[in-house]
């Protein structure tokens, strides 16, 4: 007798594994735009890339230090509080795309395809760790982790192909230049990368809880509960750092200043390529930046021992500095000749020295608490 087989979901929403989640995404790729695609392809600086690490590393973790924090956060995740939630309901309102100011248009669409290529790139990394582990506790936070982030990636997706730019995921998958991080690197550029997310598309929702009028687009009102994924996961990092207290402790520390000021500087620089963006939303990238790096800062004192001085002048003149020297860096390639070469180059050294400046600045310090769970505020 045959075993009974389960129906496919029909959204990526409602999916509960990441690789159903992908196989929704793969089936709807033939309908997807080569140029989003190729613009989720591209390998700067500024844009998400997709990492693999040692893996057997990752699957020789013990939990044991922080158990009951440890099975109280996965139960929280096994629980599926945004299962079904992803995906469009007749609150979605109509978007003009072809009325949509063409610069706004630009800059949303690129804001759109760099958010779902880093929301899949965290969806690649914690499948592979599932597939590739035997560690229980491990593979298990990452099956959840992947699958929340399968349904963010296909939702943003969905944004994307009403407006005929949808990048192929699996495309991605196969053929996306991978970046090798040890797993500490992974540690503190993934934990960071969602807990800023989470700064970010909190600060957004507030503002548009107090400015509804200013909400171009209906995407932005599934931003509180994407907001509760972020947080999840940046909660695993903690306690997977957690687990090993020589990760936040003596030369680590430096690296955490690194990733810290890295993850900052380019959130800056990149917000700052979108003006009109920002100018349609009614929110100064500026405040807007301070904002994210201040709650950032609050709620990474879970876990790292130091918090970058936002506030210390030099800070802030770096930043527009490193904005100013990446603007030229732009000009450059499009010049193009011996003239935009020597421009781009010029003012990557400077860029460089730029980056320096701010790593250089004194960071604060502060005792990490005995356990690293908290709870979403903001």
């Amino acid at each position: 007798m045959n075993a009974p087989t389960h129906p496919m979901p029909k959204h990526s929403a409602d999916a509960t594994t990441a690789e159903e989640g992908i196989a929704i995404q793969e089936e709807q790729a033939k309908f997807d735009s080569k140029s989003a695609t190729d613009t989720a392809m591209q390998n700067t600086l500024l844009t998400p890339r997709f990492y693999t690490t040692d893996f057997d590393e990752l699957d020789a973790i013990d939990v044991t230090p922080v158990r009951e924090d440890w099975d109280a956060l996965i139960d929280e995740m096994e629980a599926d509080p945004n299962k079904g939630h992803f995906k469009k309901d007749e609150t979605w309102d109509h978007v003009d795309w072809d009325n949509m100011d063409p610069k706004l248009k630009k800059e949303f669409i690129d804001f759109l395809i760099s958010s779902c290529t880093a929301e899949f790139s965290g969806c690649v990394l914690y499948k592979e760790m599932k597939r590739r582990g035997h560690n229980e506790d491990i593979t298990q936070l990452f099956q959840l982790m992947a699958r929340d982030e399968a349904r963010h990636a296909g939702f943003i997706n969905d944004a994307l192909r009403e407006a005929g730019v949808a990048v192929n995921l699996g495309f991605l998958t196969q053929k996306k230049k991978y970046t090798f991080f040890r797993p500490k690197f992974i540690y503190y550029a993934t934990y960071l990368s969602e807990k800023i997310g989470y700064a970010r598309y909190i600060t957004i929702f507030r503002h548009f809880e107090k400015h509804p009028e200013k909400r171009f687009h209906p995407i932005f009102k599934w931003f509180e509960e994407w907001c509760g994924d972020e947080f999840r996961h940046g909660e695993a990092f903690a306690l997977l750092m957690k687990t090993d207290p020589k990760l936040t402790r003596g030369v680590n520390v430096l690296w955490i200043k690194f990733f810290l000021t890295a993850v900052f500087a380019t959130m800056y620089v990149r917000d700052h390529q979108r003006p009109a963006f920002h100018a349609a939303i009614g929110v100064d990238p500026d405040w807007y930046a301070h904002e994210v790096f201040t709650k950032t800062s609050a709620l990474s004192e879970q876990i790292f021992p130091i918090t970058l001085d936002i506030e210390n002048p030099r800070w802030q003149r770096n930043l527009e500095r490193l904005h100013k020297a990446n603007v030229a860096i732009a000009e450059g390639k499009k010049q193009g000749g011996v003239g935009g070469k020597l421009k781009q180059w010029t003012n990557s050294a400077r860029a460089a020295m730029t980056f320096a400046a701010l790593y250089t600045i004194p960071a604060k310090t502060h005792q990490v608490p005995e356990s690293p769970r908290l709870e979403p505020v903001y």
